[in-house]
């Protein structure tokens, strides 16, 4: 077994999250022509992107190709938006989750899912934890290096790493 465990995965499509929270600084996909998309900050381009970035066929063929046998999958680190307002987060991260979870569903013995997290609130973030592990089945979170001025090891994120923790026991 060939395991690929750094992957980046995204829904094809979600809601215009400008319009959806009331200000900019969001990502955006702009599909510009087969196979290809433009990632847009407001009216900037981030990167392109091909179909193996929202399209787990496309992704399988490739892993057939290259011998892999399962990915872990995770949403690009820009659409952690630690910086933004923390229930718009949790309702992106909800957005990407259950986007994550159906192409696991839909590909079980291909995909596992890694889930993001409004780590900026650490009481949502064990909200979507708890969400993530017993509707959506999920075991592994992919966090950032820091959370806006916040290291990973600041007590205001004891409460994620107690839950954790508290798993682990169960």
């Amino acid at each position: 077994m060939k395991v690929d465990i750094h992957n980046h995965i995204l829904p094809k499509e979600w809601p215009n999250l400008k319009e959806r929270y009331g200000y900019g600084g969001w990502v955006q996909l702009q599909h510009c022509c087969a196979g290809k998309a433009n990632m847009m900050k407001d009216d900037s381009l981030f990167r392109v992107i091909d179909e193996k970035c929202w399209s787990p066929e496309a992704r399988i063929k490739d892993m057939d190709k290259t011998g892999v046998t399962v990915q872990a999958l995770s949403t690009v680190p820009v659409m952690f938006s630690y910086w933004a307002k923390p229930e718009d987060t949790l309702d992106l991260s909800q957005i990407v989750n259950n986007d994550l979870a159906n192409t696991v569903k839909r590909h079980p013995d291909r995909f596992v899912a890694m889930g993001t997290l409004p780590m900026q609130a650490p009481e949502l973030a064990v909200k979507e934890m708890k969400r993530c592990k017993n509707e959506l089945g999920f075991t592994s979170f992919q966090i950032g290096s820091h959370v806006n001025t916040w290291n990973l090891n600041e007590s205001e994120l004891d409460p994620i790493y107690e839950f954790c923790n508290c798993q682990q026991r169960n």
